[in-house]
């Protein structure tokens, strides 16, 4: 379970991946138990706006999920990516296991010297996970034009696509 910014741009990176069989967009973190969406992106609830990431670990590892949550967003911006402001944006990884988290962990050490800024990505044991509203699951290949789209989702999802080729399902990229 990952959290980095807008659920839009986090499911459209994980999706184009080979060996992700889905990627869910939902909230984490938080302390309501069936959230909305409103209620989310208001504050009210402390939850993350989360992607459940399911995959295939014969064909990927947790480990190149890693790779692939820190290359699609900004660690080191506290409660925010770039337009999007409030802690329901915060940079969160949800473990499921010991080994998650320490790989997290490892992950985190590795790249701190990579950015000016410490990471601030939040490590936390997974609690639950709610699915987001309907509209929400796979937005942006069902909205290519609509403005965030193109102005922030995109560039993530290219940036991911770029630095990890080999990973990329090529039809996916449009």
């Amino acid at each position: 379970y990952f959290a980095s910014g807008c659920f839009w741009c986090v499911e459209a990176s994980f999706e184009q991946i080979e060996g992700v069989v889905a990627a869910v967009s939902g909230y984490s973190g938080g302390t309501k138990k069936e959230p909305t969406y409103k209620e989310v992106s208001y504050g009210k609830t402390n939850h993350a706006e989360a992607v459940m990431v399911i995959y295939n670990p014969k064909v990927i590892s947790y480990d190149v999920l890693l790779d692939i949550f820190f290359t699609a967003h900004d660690p080191t911006q506290l409660n925010r990516q770039g337009p999007d402001v409030g802690k329901q944006y915060r940079s969160a990884i949800f473990y499921t296991t010991e080994q998650e988290k320490q790989k997290a962990q490892a992950k985190m050490k590795a790249l701190a010297s990579k950015f000016d800024d410490p990471i601030v990505t939040e490590l936390k044991a997974f609690d639950f996970f709610h699915e987001a509203e309907d509209y929400h699951q796979d937005f942006e290949e069902k909205n290519p034009n609509n403005s965030y789209i193109v102005n922030v989702s995109k560039p993530k999802i290219e940036k991911v696509a770029e630095e990890t080729p080999e990973k990329i399902f090529t039809e996916r990229i449009h």
